[in-house]
């Protein structure tokens, strides 16, 4: 898999981000995210976007079907249990980030196949990082309501510099989602959480450096 960012979960499955112009190995079964917390199931590899309209996150146990979500900046989490046998990959922007998307996926999962978390294994994949996320006072006023340790996940750096993601408030969204997941009862030591700032690294699409129009991150997970 040429030019893949691969992450290494164990046998049974295989996972990875295709960045800028890096052609997909197989098919890989995508929702039409919206930003919403909806978790659907994947029952057949034939899905649309169509079919999947409003998705933010998907989970299925079928075996040689990859699911996986598009990113520009927001940050991908995909998740494995080896245990069962089931996968699921979500999309976390800031908007599903403080609505617990992770958490409802992680929920859909133990639901569906019996998943307990303490057997998840979990990737928090290549999205904008602390530095480069700088938001406005109504984002930060969010995050501070939304229960999230706020001395870990926010802070306020003076002024902001026009032309530059220096000063002002600042969101981590990886710790964010990182936080998330221990809180649903994932062991720390089983995730992995990716350094790569989408915002800084032109091998990745990034909304906030391109425009929103810009092409789009695939993170995709498959049992094999």
């Amino acid at each position: 898999m040429t030019g893949l960012l691969e992450y290494e979960l164990g046998g049974g499955v295989r996972a990875f981000t295709a960045g800028r112009d890096i052609d997909l190995p197989y098919t890989v079964v995508q929702p039409h995210q919206t930003h919403t917390t909806n978790v659907a199931y994947v029952d057949r590899p034939d899905l649309t976007r169509e079919d999947l309209e409003g998705v933010d996150a998907l989970v299925t146990d079928l075996t040689d079907v990859a699911i996986g979500v598009r990113t520009a900046d927001c940050i991908p989490v995909l998740l494995y249990d080896p245990v069962n046998r089931a996968i699921g990959a979500a999309h976390s922007g800031w908007r599903g980030t403080v609505n617990m998307i992770v958490k409802k996926t992680v929920i859909e999962m133990c639901r569906l196949f019996g998943t307990r978390p303490d057997d998840i294994l979990a990737v928090i994949g290549p999205g904008i990082d602390y530095d480069s996320f700088q938001v406005g006072d109504d984002v930060a006023l969010t995050f501070k309501e939304s229960g999230f340790p706020i001395e870990r996940i926010w802070s306020f750096r003076g002024a902001r510099q026009e032309g530059s993601m220096k000063g002002g408030h600042h969101i981590d969204l990886k710790e964010c989602v990182r936080y998330s997941l221990t809180e649903c009862g994932v062991p720390e030591k089983n995730i992995t959480v990716s350094a790569i700032d989408t915002y800084t690294d032109d091998r990745f699409y990034s909304a906030r450096r391109e425009g929103i129009s810009c092409g789009r991150n695939i993170n995709a997970i498959m049992l094999i």
